[in-house]
């Protein structure tokens, strides 16, 4: 592991965002990182397209939360 130097708004940015996430900074900035690195590995595919083929390949599955809030 290691340090990344940011700038201080992209530092505030981050910190806003993980509260509306409830994840940490931490869990923010990785976040992003993995869905950016994502997005320009995948150039044609949508951000939402690319969260759903993670949440598959994590087991989530959409039609059991549908089930459960019907």
């Amino acid at each position: 592991m290691g340090i990344v130097n940011i700038d201080d708004e992209l530092h505030d940015q981050l910190r806003k965002a993980s509260a509306v996430a409830c994840r940490s900074i931490n869990a923010q900035a990785a976040f992003w990182i993995k869905i950016g690195m994502l997005c320009e590995m995948n150039p044609t595919q949508s951000f939402n397209d690319i969260v759903g083929r993670e949440l598959r390949a994590a087991g989530v599955d959409a039609q059991v939360l549908r089930t459960v809030s019907s």
